[in-house]
């Protein structure tokens, strides 16, 4: 059925931005690159979602998720922060800007193996996360010291597989949540039109309309179970 392959094609998605993620960091346009991981959020935000209102969940769609997230949220970020700070230290920067895709893909492990895992809390910061802030900080290198962008790299590789509760999304209403993904996009994309020499990857004329399309989706679905939960009563 088609349905069952709507959520795995917003995961590629997801994949296909931290690829190409990679090549723009590798041409040298680290904006664009940060731009492609903060897309890639979006997308991943909605997969699993998508296939919750679908009923289409699946070990599949899990396993595509985590490869995904290896990729998008965790190689992607490290060679952009390898290319803005580490790059400098030659050999021994690009072994340290590899702890992160490391550290992450044991993280992404170590949850998927979990019997009892939790709704309200995850173990260590998941690798969306840890990606998206090391991506925010990396669109501020111009504002901030390195040395506070190359300790916050060390922190969160070590956070990510530390035993920390760590508060999860999945109880936060998709609007707040998606609030918090389009305010990044939205500041990176100020960024990014703040440089006269950065054009944006096509694939955001895609990509946004679908999130603004989805959170209008779901905002309007909630309001309708809200009348009536209200009219039951």
């Amino acid at each position: 059925m088609i349905k069952n392959g709507i959520p795995n094609a917003f995961t590629l998605g997801n994949l296909f931005c931290g690829f190409l993620s990679i090549v723009f960091s590798a041409s040298g346009d680290l904006k664009n690159a940060a731009l492609l991981i903060i897309i890639g959020m979006m997308l991943d935000s909605m997969d699993g979602r998508l296939a919750r209102i679908l009923k289409v969940e699946s070990s599949l769609g899990k396993e595509l998720d985590s490869l995904s997230d290896v990729v998008s949220f965790g190689v992607a970020p490290a060679i952009l922060v390898y290319y803005i700070s580490f790059s400098q230290h030659g050999f021994v920067g690009l072994v340290i800007a590899g702890l992160f895709p490391l550290f992450g893909a044991y993280r992404l492990a170590r949850f998927n193996i979990e019997k009892n895992t939790s709704n309200s809390h995850f173990t260590g910061v998941p690798i969306t996360a840890a990606g998206g802030i090391l991506t925010v900080l990396c669109t501020l290198h111009q504002w901030i010291p390195n040395i506070i962008l190359d300790a916050s790299f060390m922190a969160l590789c070590f956070l990510m597989i530390s035993k920390y509760k760590i508060a999860s999304f999945k109880n936060i209403p998709l609007p707040r949540y998606g609030t918090i993904i389009t305010i990044l996009l939205g500041c990176t994309l100020f960024l990014i039109y703040k440089s006269k020499h950065s054009e944006l990857p096509y694939f955001i004329y895609v990509a946004v309309p679908l999130y603004i399309a989805f959170i209008s989706y779901r905002l309007i679905k909630r309001k309708d179970e809200k009348n009536r939960k209200n009219q039951n009563k």
